[in-house]
């Protein structure tokens, strides 16, 4: 009996041998024969829909890092300081224009202090605000609907109601990704935000443009390790594969979701190559982790995802999100809606305060915030009046609310748009959450009126028909 070949120890030798010699023996079609040969890392970059692609026009930032505080952060206990609401606590706020009463004002249950920037920021967020000289804080953040689905899916995808494309979905489609070995839009989520898994889809945009999920934990993508004896054999085997799946492709008229599906099998081997590596922080000094506040060997902690999100960009990724979903339960509830008890946020603050400040710092010292976007968003902000059992929570506020802009083209150190006394209507320059669509999408080079796609008959947008870029936030020389 002859022994049998061992595939891995050079016997095939690379791919072409190995379809020679399936070629020889009649089991493969001279059709598909071409078709692999063809393929066989010839094929233009124009059949491949994460190719990089030109920005509309010149721009500093090159990829997008999100931050999105699920739940509601309340602007006026941490980012926008109102002495009214103390000299007003517990009194009968003025009712609204039409009569309708607001309740109690509920003072803020943090201390306000200024950053090396002059920005007042509270001491929920002490780390946030000693980098608050390389920020922009916008204070006058509105949305239309105060629930947590319809406004966690607005600030991700623009619509406040039918699910569209998200923004990390749109820059992968307009700009394409750096690292063909790597998706261009990740997400790093422990639990499902509101707005469930729509607020990463890519929906009518071809599916590579997801987000891809991770889970934070020692195992952050199932079956990331190849099974293959080799890696030579695995090439090999998705090779022929490939040159199947190309001739399936081309029968079905260039099908985009077929398409999609094909090039999402590329990606995952790809990322066997390279994903691991993004996720192993052994290389990372103690120094490093320590300005994060993680402790080595932790992957439960939200600094563990700005760590891995910042690996994730310097290997190419696009767009980064992470979500920060709780930090366990507290009061009842494990996110930052506060409805029964404002003292929430002090547990939810500690979980990513020092990270995010480490973020920002990691990314100034490597010299990668000249040509990063650093997002923080939240749903909403919180009512200025009591509310809860206890009258010591607050409920949802879409009139105005508070995100922030860090890095490349972004002004430092700047607050852009003011509330009245109470913080409960903006009365200075206002700003949408398409407009603040519109002007993310600036800073990466996007006309947000050109980034459409046709669908269903109409041509779509992130931010619909509505949008203008705030151009008040953008630094010196910027486009």
């Amino acid at each position: 009996m002859k022994p049998a070949r061992n595939f891995s120890s050079g016997v095939f030798a690379n791919r072409r041998s190995v379809i020679r010699s399936l070629a020889g023996g009649s089991l493969l079609m001279p059709g598909i024969l071409s078709d692999v040969f063809a393929a066989d890392g010839r094929r233009a970059d124009t059949e491949d829909p994460l190719a990089p692609k030109p920005s509309h026009f010149p721009s500093k930032a090159k990829r997008v890092i999100m931050i999105y505080l699920n739940g509601g952060v309340s602007h006026v206990d941490a980012f926008d300081p109102k002495p009214k609401l103390t000299q007003w606590d517990g009194k009968e706020l003025p009712p609204e224009p039409h009569g309708k009463k607001r309740g109690k004002a509920l003072r803020p249950y943090w201390n306000y202090k200024r950053g090396k920037s002059g920005i007042e920021v509270s001491e929920l967020f002490p780390f946030l605000r000693d980098v608050s000289d390389e920020m922009t804080l916008i204070r006058s953040m509105q949305t239309d609907i105060p629930n947590h689905p319809e406004a966690s899916l607005a600030m991700h995808t623009g619509s406040f109601s039918i699910p569209k494309p998200s923004m990390g979905s749109w820059l992968s489609y307009g700009l394409g990704t750096m690292n063909k070995n790597l998706p261009s839009f990740v997400v790093l989520a422990p639990k499902v935000p509101w707005g469930g898994e729509y607020t990463w889809s890519s929906d009518f945009l071809p599916a590579i443009h997801g987000g891809t999920r991770v889970i934070p934990g020692q195992q952050p993508i199932a079956d990331l390790k190849a099974n293959a004896l080799s890696a030579e054999l695995q090439q090999m085997e998705l090779g022929l594969r490939d040159a199947f799946n190309k001739r399936h492709l081309k029968l079905r008229n260039g099908d985009s979701q077929l398409a999609s599906r094909i090039k999402s099998y590329e990606t995952a081997f790809g990322m066997q190559m390279e994903a691991p590596d993004a996720f192993d922080l052994s290389d990372e000094t103690d120094a490093t982790l320590d300005s994060y506040g993680l402790q080595r060997g932790r992957t439960d902690k939200f600094a563990w995802s700005c760590v891995v999100g910042r690996r994730l960009l310097e290997r190419g990724v696009r767009f980064v999100e992470l979500i920060d979903t709780g930090a366990g339960p507290v009061d009842g509830f494990s996110n930052w809606d506060a409805h029964e008890n404002i003292n929430g946020h002090a547990k939810m603050a500690f979980n990513v305060d020092e990270a995010i400040a480490g973020l920002i710092k990691d990314l100034r010292q490597r010299g990668m915030l000249d040509d990063t976007l650093v997002v923080i968003a939240t749903d909403f902000g919180r009512e200025p009046w009591a509310g809860g059992a206890e009258n010591i929570g607050r409920g949802h506020h879409g009139r105005a609310f508070s995100c922030w802009l860090a890095g490349a083209g972004v002004k430092q150190g700047f607050v852009h748009g003011e509330t009245d006394e109470f913080g409960i209507d903006v009365v200075k320059d206002p700003v949408h959450v398409h407009d603040f669509h519109a002007t993310i999408l600036h800073l990466m080079g996007m006309d947000h009126t050109r980034l459409t796609y046709r669908h269903g008959g109409r041509d779509f947008r992130l931010t619909d028909i509505a949008g203008n870029v705030v151009r008040n936030v953008l630094k010196n020389g910027a486009v």
